[in-house]
């Protein structure tokens, strides 16, 4: 032997379809998932496809067409919810598996402008369409996206959502039940660790605990000082702090389990008793309050769905389906770990 190797062919449609004894333009067509090509050849082809290891040329895509085959998710690294980001994105990758579409996350700090990765997406077309999360009512990020006319869709509402395509979670709903929840366990003091105020999904959380309580006549509070932003220590101390202040709750609401574990650590180093004292219901988006004591109850939001929703809904605006057709609900799912008194 010499010791000279040729370099390895890269794999090729051509390659594929002398495979398979395929047009070229049918084992394209086939990898593209065209209606009108049948699901026995799409399956002979990429079986074939991944045997040698095809992967699509995206510097020849893009120069022919212009498209990049990628979607990406801009993403905030502050979220303290741990199973946030990995969930939606086996949501999204579960919906572009069989798709021309590959996944790029862009993180974003909170701290940073939340227009820089969207200028850099604008500016470079880095992407074929974006989902964005954490929504304001008046986004500065929408407005940008909408005036380029890049497809997106976002994780939450604007003020005016008839504008853009969405998936959210209906927090509405999550205070409306967990409120009505608390009441049935004979509570009479309400109370609730907002997300932080700049976001759409406090409005609605606080109309959802809001309409309940004043139809029951029951007092109900924003806890003072502190969100689902805030650090755990912060959370743990305002948890010690609930029993010296003014308005003392017997029922508080909660978006995170990770915040209402802390502010349970603060609470129960206070002298109080959770599920006797005082009783916290949270949002869920993991198995961790299985897991915890003392037990309690929860709303769960399903954000594998949510990644879905998220992606089906990106593929429908880039194909053109009108926006208004284009927005879904996630609903609360109850878990309920304790008995009503």
């Amino acid at each position: 032997m010499d010791g000279n190797f040729a370099p390895r062919t890269r794999p090729t449609l051509k390659t594929i379809a002398e495979m398979t004894g395929l047009g070229v333009t049918t084992v394209s067509r086939a990898l593209k998932d065209a209606h009108d090509i049948s699901a026995k050849t799409k399956q002979r082809v990429r079986q074939v496809a991944d045997a040698i290891g095809y992967r699509p040329d995206r510097a020849g895509v893009r120069l022919r067409t212009g498209k990049t085959n990628v979607i990406s998710l801009v993403l905030d690294q502050t979220d303290k919810i741990p199973e946030f980001a990995r969930r939606l994105i086996v949501g999204i990758s579960d919906v572009i598996r069989e798709t021309p579409y590959h996944l790029v996350v862009t993180p974003q700090a909170r701290n940073d402008d939340p227009m820089t990765p969207i200028r850099y997406i604008l500016d470079t077309r880095a992407a074929d369409g974006v989902i964005i999360t954490h929504i304001k009512p008046d986004d500065a990020r929408v407005t940008a996206l909408i005036n380029s006319g890049l497809p997106f869709v976002t994780h939450g509402r604007c003020a005016d959502a008839r504008q853009h395509a969405y998936h959210d979670f209906d927090n509405r709903a999550f205070c409306t039940l967990a409120a009505q929840r608390l009441l049935s366990r004979g509570r009479k003091r309400l109370a609730m660790l907002s997300p932080p105020s700049e976001f759409t999904y406090y409005r609605e959380s606080l109309a959802g605990l809001a309409a309940v309580a004043e139809d029951a006549n029951v007092p109900f509070e924003v806890l003072p000082g502190v969100d689902l932003d805030s650090g755990s220590e912060v959370l743990r101390q305002a948890g010690m702090a609930l029993r010296h202040q003014d308005y003392v709750p017997d029922g508080i609401i909660c978006g995170s389990e990770i915040c209402a574990l802390a502010l349970i650590d603060g609470i129960t180093q206070s002298g109080l008793t959770v599920g006797k004292d005082i009783d916290v219901i949270a949002k869920e988006t993991s198995d961790l309050l299985n897991f915890t004591r003392p037990r309690i109850d929860s709303l769960r939001e399903d954000l594998v769905l949510a990644g879905q929703e998220l992606a089906r809904h990106l593929i429908d605006v880039i194909k053109g389906r009108p926006i208004e057709e284009i927005h879904s609900l996630g609903q609360p799912e109850p878990v309920w770990r304790t008995l009503s008194h």
